[in-house]
């Protein structure tokens, strides 16, 4: 792993989006794997600017997201079917046919997961897939547990992420308790990995993910450390439980 500390959230989003930018010029078709949450804003924000400023061009671009709530409506402000296009996809050029997002609507949620996996495969696989790092170490939704499951699937969240989420939603009680995530097999094919990791609050799992080379599914992430190709870039807070 190639571990990158940027000072504060600013400077971390810089170096994600230079990246993905570096990639796309790279290879203006390539296939990019895209989180949601509070981390990649900034990145987003950063992606857009050099779009419309710098000219950008991600016409070329396919994307897969990661995961989505079960069973959530797209327009659904909570949905991250609502957060690509509000944060990314309607500020760029990328197009609506190249993205691709789990169906979570769809009556047969199984040939669903199987076809989001069968159109990552038939787009020649992910070149650059951008994750973020749960508290506990989940990946996607891919939670801490006895197995883990290498193909796209519906999960039941843990109580810690459902409290994690809770902040986005008005109750605890509309928090979905499900979720439809791309599994290890298709992240881990991803020809680069780049995680990030933001604020005080992931000093202690980018602790243990960094502090050990171990491997275990109660940790998700560990996996990564049998990846040829993984860049983990930090803020300096969330660096602190770096030795």
């Amino acid at each position: 792993m190639k571990v990158i500390i940027k000072k504060d959230y600013l400077e971390l989003s810089k170096v994600a989006a230079n990246i993905v930018r570096d990639e796309i010029i790279r290879k203006p078709n390539a296939v990019l794997g895209l989180p949601t949450g509070s981390t990649p804003l900034g990145m987003y924000r950063e992606l857009i600017r050099m779009h419309k400023e710098e000219g950008l061009d991600l016409s070329g671009a396919t994307t897969f997201n990661l995961d989505e709530y079960y069973g959530i409506s797209y327009d659904n402000e909570q949905s991250y079917h609502y957060y690509m296009h509000q944060n990314f996809f309607d500020h760029v050029n990328i197009k609506p046919v190249n993205i691709n997002i789990p169906d979570v609507i769809d009556d047969d949620i199984d040939r669903e997961c199987e076809e989001y996996d069968n159109r990552i495969r038939k787009s020649g696989g992910i070149d650059l897939m951008i994750l973020g790092i749960g508290h506990n170490g989940h990946i996607g939704f891919n939670e801490p547990g006895e197995e883990m499951e290498t193909r796209t699937h519906i999960t039941d969240l843990t109580k810690e992420t459902i409290e994690a989420n809770a902040r986005f939603f008005e109750n605890y009680d509309m928090v979905p308790k499900k979720a439809v995530t791309m599994g290890f097999g298709g992240i881990m094919t991803a020809r680069k990995i780049l995680l990030l990791a933001n604020g005080e609050g992931k000093a202690e799992i980018i602790g243990k993910l960094l502090g050990s080379s171990k491997i275990s599914t109660r940790i998700p992430a560990s996996f990564l450390h049998i990846h040829s190709n993984v860049i983990v870039a930090v803020s300096e807070d969330a660096a602190k439980g770096l030795r």
